[in-house]
């Protein structure tokens, strides 16, 4: 079981390391004015999108496999793990819709500033806390 854990671990990480860089790209994109630069950062989005994509799914799939073989016998009953699966799901819902955000630059259909992609930024980083927080601490 430590092997799921240390490679649910290291998924994670190259996630977030993804999801904390695809906004900031996002931001300069908003910035750019220049059809080169544009298509540029669609390259870039798309191409960091779909990496990081697989190591979510991997994620996913090592974190349930410790929550089928072990974590829901010993702590279904304990609010932190609800706590910690509904950030999960937020997390999974952030990544989505920065796959939608991918779409409006794609095609062209960003309406938005470069200020609320850096405040979009943010979101990973307090996910992160509160999940760690959660799962190591288990204050709930």
């Amino acid at each position: 079981m430590a092997w799921v854990k240390a490679l649910h671990i290291i998924f994670m990480t190259a996630w977030f390391a993804g999801l904390f860089y695809l906004p900031r790209l996002f931001v300069y994109h908003a910035m750019t004015e220049d059809a080169a630069g544009s298509e540029r950062f669609k390259l870039m989005e798309r191409k960091l999108f779909f990496f990081i994509t697989p190591w979510a799914i991997l994620t996913i799939l090592f974190g349930l496999w410790m929550l089928w073989d072990y974590a829901w016998a010993l702590y279904a009953n304990q609010i932190w793990l609800h706590a910690k699966l509904f950030l999960v799901l937020l997390l999974i819902a952030y990544h989505l819709y920065c796959y939608k955000l991918l779409q409006d630059f794609k095609h062209d259909r960003n309406r938005r500033s470069h200020v609320f992609y850096r405040w979009v930024n943010e979101a990973p980083v307090l996910l992160l806390f509160a999940i760690v927080i959660l799962a190591i601490v288990k204050p709930l």
